[in-house]
């Protein structure tokens, strides 16, 4: 079969260096020449972002930050920057505090610096998504692409092991969707496997030990590998789903995308060999779904949605909305009947079986 596909890679400058994200931070705004800086840090990252920044001075310390970017916030947030002339964001946290400076680049077009303190790998996307009236939008703009990211593993040594597993999970969804979503080729697909197996590995250090820092290097380097296949392969099945069950009925996300995994795995895989054949090798199983499963059980990750507030009453209007949304690409069609039972087993934490 010929080679025949369409790859785009996003320019970033990428600084790894466990206990140096204030020193490449440093360099990295002397470099810019950046004078009125602006950190978006939440309250709870206030203790790291204090040490990220020491050796900066910091113009606007904007802490106002939720999960899903509720548009709300994304408009404060950008009346702030504009009304401080700001011209570097420097935004220290996970997912929601990278969302929150994308939606400020996005129409301002204010450079970004990203140091994540979990493993989601936004801030090695160009997505953007933002909340408003229950309904969370996404879509693509180089515009916020952080153009440098530090990784830094000591800055999250401090996340729990709950949350650490299940930010790692996250970034594994990014990795299995990218084996089939709309853009999905053959570079894409090998970042995606090499992420599995980084995180894997990274994940099952941290479930032993929580202070494992060389565990914690290799979860960010997974981190950072599948937001990489996922940043080319674009959105897929899962990704649809977490979408709307995040922005609808505002569930946690780490933990929405740990507990639809498995049954989009469960779903696709049968219609895609070489997705089953990658995944099953990264995670050095027989079967991608077999694999999986035992990482789950080894690292005792959340399996339920009904364990974070969501009502089995929401998952007829879960069907509905997430059918408008079902890539067309998808290796499987996709029914109201499919989704109906996938979000059933998930509800509860059955494992799926499709055939």
């Amino acid at each position: 079969m010929p080679i025949d596909f369409d790859h785009h890679a996003l320019a970033q400058r990428i600084r790894f260096g466990s206990g140096k994200a204030a020193q490449i931070l440093a360099e990295e705004v002397a470099e810019r020449g950046a004078k009125r800086i602006m950190l978006i840090a939440s309250e709870y990252e206030q203790t790291l972002a204090r040490v990220v920044t020491k050796d900066i001075e910091i113009l606007v310390d904007h802490r106002d930050v939720a999960p899903h970017v509720p548009i709300d916030k994304a408009r404060s947030a950008r009346t702030i920057a504009a009304e401080n002339g700001v011209d570097l964001i420097v935004c220290v946290g996970g997912g929601s505090t990278t969302g929150l400076a994308k939606a400020v680049a996005l129409t301002s077009g204010i450079p970004i610096v990203a140091v994540p303190t979990t493993y989601a790998g936004s801030e090695a996307t160009n997505v953007w998504g933002i909340t408003e009236e229950s309904r969370k939008t996404t879509g693509v703009a180089n515009v916020v692409l952080p153009g440098t990211i530090i990784y830094d593993a000591s800055l999250t040594v401090s996340l729990p092991k709950e949350l650490s597993i299940a930010s790692g999970m996250n970034g594994m969804a990014h990795c299995v969707d990218s084996m089939w979503a709309p853009r999905s080729n053959p570079i894409a697909r090998s970042l995606a496997e090499e992420g599995i197996r980084a995180l894997a590995k990274g994940l099952r250090g941290i479930a032993h030990d929580g202070s494992d820092m060389e565990a914690r290097e290799w979860a960010l380097f997974g981190a950072y590998a599948s937001a990489s296949s996922f940043s080319s392969a674009g959105s897929g099945l899962h990704h649809k789903i977490c979408h709307v069950l995040g922005g609808r009925f505002d569930l946690p996300h780490a933990q929405t995308h740990t507990v639809i995994l498995p049954h989009v795995l469960a779903f696709n895989v049968s219609a895609s060999a070489e997705a089953d054949e990658r995944i099953a090798r990264a995670l050095g199983a027989t079967s991608a779904l077999a694999g999986l499963d035992a990482l789950y059980e080894e690292l005792d990750a959340p399996r339920a949605l009904g364990d974070f507030e969501f009502l089995r009453e929401n998952i007829a209007e879960s069907v509905e909305l997430v059918m408008e949304v079902v890539p067309p690409s998808n290796p499987r069609l996709v029914t109201s009947d499919d989704l109906t039972e996938l979000l059933e087993n998930a509800f509860v934490g059955n494992r799926s079986v499709f055939v």
